[in-house]
């Protein structure tokens, strides 16, 4: 047994072949999405996230084991829409959407603060209120320099209406001490939105600061993607908002499998010091190439945001495969650029894996890896979310991202250390595991398999405890090609529920999840 459950922990955290990094399993309670996670640079060991609908996270080893709890807040409500930041002093802050007992549904940004130490939240302060005014996907960040939280958000006259008298603002609002209180929240797009939630409304506002204290914003609406600063921490912005972009077929898209998805921008700008230092990037998704090929991309300012470049493809796949819900960070630390995204490219159907991009030259280029271990099946019967999210300090990379193996609900982190040497998964394995299928499935599914090389290699059956059920292929020696073998549950009197087959040779490991239904 001893034997049994090493090989078993060797198959979960060894490098897999479209996969080199070890994913870590953070919940699966209440069918959590819209993850944020924030890592703290002075304790990169210290991470903490979120998701919807109140959920927090925690992890002081490095995000290899989490504890979680349900954010309340007894006053203002906790309704979903998670942002978490860090600021310099280590204290922790959970931003987010309201359903107050007096008041109405949405109508102000929540923020609380966490103390590591002791595990407790404040009951929190809130910004924003407009009377019955919809509040709603906020975004905040710290400017290093002096502590100041800055803090934006779309604000809708009527949330869902057609009425062509009712719009969407971008709103700003800041705290100078310690989120304590708030200033009053101002608008500062130029060109209103509707409020029907769609392409032609005001959304996708996250705040970046420059080196020298600027506040740089984009977002999407009716003009595309436009981007305004201000230059005095708030107090006055852009008397126009400048285009970015057009954001083809706009920011509203449809994703088969997904419930609904966006290609909302992520704005950053690198204070790093590095030779990009001050260099400002927009990072979204669209669908400019077709219907069936939604791609990632980014664009970038090196004189404050008066010029940009034009877009640039994110992701290195051939064309006509969809890639969407994007999130991009940057390594204050050296200034490296990391995109974190879902992408189809290995398959023809709803399979899903996520990619994480990279780029060490300022978003010149981008190398692509795979981050997840194995494929998901998404259900467009279940709320998927709007964004996934990472963070990263000094080459250490947390990533964070909901899966949906159809409509259960879970999430994902990836222990990613980009000091060790990341090389191609083709010069690493001399095989590849693809998903079986289908899965889940009731009776029969199939194990497809490649081999780059001749080798001897094991195929095996594990169920989550690490017990064998079978060695379907031990230690056979196999000429370089494809391989199909038949799994039948029946032979082994299993109940439903969560299995693992592992392909081996030596110590070089892959293995996929499936799913076994009665």
């Amino acid at each position: 047994m001893r034997g049994i459950l090493l090989f078993f922990l060797v198959a979960v955290f060894a490098i897999d072949g479209y996969c080199q990094f070890p994913n870590v399993l953070i919940s699966t309670s209440q069918s959590p999405n819209e993850p944020s996670i924030v890592m703290n640079p002075r304790n990169p060991n210290e991470l903490v996230a979120g998701s919807n609908l109140r959920s927090y996270y925690y992890s002081i080893d490095g995000g290899y084991n989490w504890s979680r709890g349900n954010l309340e807040s007894p006053e203002y409500g906790v309704w979903g829409d998670p942002c978490l930041i860090v600021d310099t002093a280590g204290t922790y802050y959970f931003f987010h959407l309201s359903n107050p007992q007096q008041g109405s549904w949405i109508d102000r940004i929540v923020c609380q603060k966490f103390d590591i130490d002791e595990g407790e939240w404040t009951d929190g302060t809130y910004m924003g209120l407009n009377g019955t005014k919809a509040q709603d996907k906020e975004w905040a960040v710290v400017d290093s320099a002096n502590n100041n939280i800055y803090v934006t958000w779309t604000q809708f006259d009527q949330y869902g209406t057609p009425d062509p008298t009712k719009f969407s603002n971008i709103m700003f609002s800041k705290s100078i001490d310690n989120g304590e209180t708030w200033s009053d929240a101002i608008q500062i797009n130029e060109v209103s939105g509707n409020c029907v939630d769609s392409d032609e409304t005001t959304e996708g506002a996250v705040p970046a600061v420059g080196p020298n204290g600027e506040i740089y914003v984009a977002w999407s609406g009716p003009e595309g993607i436009v981007f305004d600063r201000s230059m005095d921490q708030g107090v006055t912005w852009l008397e126009e908002d400048i285009f970015v972009d057009p954001q083809p077929e706009g920011w509203d898209y449809d994703i088969p499998g997904i419930s609904r998805c966006n290609g909302l921008p992520v704005t950053c700008c690198d204070i790093s010091g590095s030779d990009y230092n001050g260099t400002i990037y927009i990072n979204w998704t669209d669908q400019r190439n077709g219907t069936d090929d939604t791609d990632v991309w980014i664009a970038k300012s090196t004189d404050g945001g008066d010029t940009w470049t034009s877009a640039l493809r994110v992701n290195d796949d051939p064309p006509g495969k969809q890639q969407f819900f994007t999130w991009m960070t940057i390594d204050q630390a050296n200034g490296d650029i990391y995109i974190v995204f879902y992408d189809r490219r290995n398959y023809n159907n709803r399979n899903t894996d996520v990619y994480m991009a990279r780029s060490t030259d300022g978003g010149e280029t981008f190398q692509n890896y795979q981050i997840s271990e194995s494929p998901f099946l998404p259900s467009s019967n279940v709320f998927f979310g709007d964004y996934t999210n990472i963070t990263a300090y000094n080459q250490q990379v947390r990533p964070i991202w909901a899966r949906a193996d159809g409509t259960n609900m879970s999430l994902y982190t990836a222990i990613i250390d980009m000091t060790v040497d990341v090389r191609e998964p083709t010069e690493m394995m001399p095989f590849s595991l693809f998903q079986n299928y289908p899965n889940p499935f009731r009776e029969t599914t199939y194990f497809k398999f490649k081999l780059r090389e001749p080798v001897n290699v094991t195929l095996a059956v594990y169920d989550t405890y690490g017990r064998q059920i079978t060695t379907m292929i031990d230690n056979e020696y196999l000429e370089r090609g494809k391989y199909v073998r038949a799994f039948e549950a029946s032979n082994y009197h299993l109940p439903s529920g969560v299995y693992w087959f592992v392909l081996s040779h030596r110590n070089l490991v892959q293995k996929r999840k499936m799913i076994l239904i009665e």
